[in-house]
């Protein structure tokens, strides 16, 4: 197996604000760019085709909100290599010599598609591996990085809630400003996602939406992203967990033929930095859990 060590040290952080403002938490987990070497060595691609499928800069361009009194958690490993906005063993049998755990999901639409927590594929379905890898290599990859991410940020979400009596994950990404295909039309500059409402109070990804659209971004709920495993996985609302998905049209900040910000990053970074100020202005009290049962 290949030791991971040295390379991703660490394999994540979290940039934490002088004083906390409010019970919020954003995080950035798929703008890692540090590709170990091994992995490589193992792949079929170059590294540019294996970075179409970062978030590129996201953390750069969040890295004001730490500013703003919150902190920003980011991951330093790439999503192709493992992506902890997936279950844990979200795996394709097909892929790896060697047997799977019984309790490893092989059947989702994610592993259909080649984007498990393990990804078969990257771009435009580009296959990764010339063949197949060691199924030992995969499990290691979500014991040494996967689940100590997983663990930091639920630490960081309890901590905030036993200070503010709740807290507001806003899980951060980008998307391609187009598919590709001829037919299609315009993305919107940003996808709120909140699970069809069931993830976060509406008054979370409404404050969001709302500032958004005052400062000049067309803006989409929930289609085509609604949140995935991150979002479901930590928003209760009950409990006072709130959690909403947040996508970038990546035209909106960098060029993505020559994968590099563009002029308006720095605008697009104040702007962010304006959603986070807005949102710290939601009445605390109005995300507690009590308030939900009290209705």
């Amino acid at each position: 197996m290949t030791d991971l060590s040295d390379e991703l040290d660490p394999p994540f952080d979290v940039l934490e604000p002088v004083e906390w403002r409010a019970p919020i938490v954003f995080n950035s987990p798929h703008s890692g760019h540090v590709y170990p070497r091994a992995f490589r060595a193992a792949t079929r691609l170059d590294l540019a085709t294996l970075r179409r499928s970062e978030d590129s800069f996201v953390d750069e361009l969040l890295a004001g909100v730490v500013r703003r009194g919150h902190p920003l958690m980011r991951a330093h490993f790439p999503r192709c290599f493992v992506d902890v906005n997936r279950e844990p063993y979200e795996l394709d049998p097909r892929m790896f010599d060697g047997r799977l755990p019984s309790y490893a999901n092989t059947r989702s639409m994610r592993v259909a598609g080649g984007l498990g927590t393990i990804a078969r594929v990257v771009g435009d379905a580009q296959e990764i591996y010339d063949g197949r890898i060691p199924v030992e290599d995969a499990l290691q990859r979500i014991e040494s990085l996967y689940k100590p991410y997983h663990r930091a940020l639920r630490r960081l979400l309890t901590r905030i809630q036993r200070e503010f009596g709740s807290a507001v994950l806003v899980d951060c990404h980008s998307m391609p400003s187009s598919t590709g295909s001829k037919d299609e039309r315009p993305r919107a500059d940003v996808v709120i996602g909140d699970r069809y409402g069931t993830s976060c109070f509406p008054i979370v990804s409404e404050t969001i939406e709302s500032t958004l659209r005052s400062l000049g971004y067309a803006v989409s709920r929930n289609k085509p992203y609604a949140g995935g495993f991150i979002t479901e996985h930590y928003g209760n609302p009950t409990a006072g967990l709130h959690s909403v998905q947040f996508e970038l049209n990546r035209a909106l900040y960098m060029d993505e033929r020559r994968h590099a910000p563009s002029k308006s990053f720095i605008q697009v970074a104040a702007d962010l930095e304006i959603v986070a100020d807005r949102l710290a202005a939601i009445p605390w009290e109005d995300l507690r859990p009590y308030r939900a049962a009290a209705e």
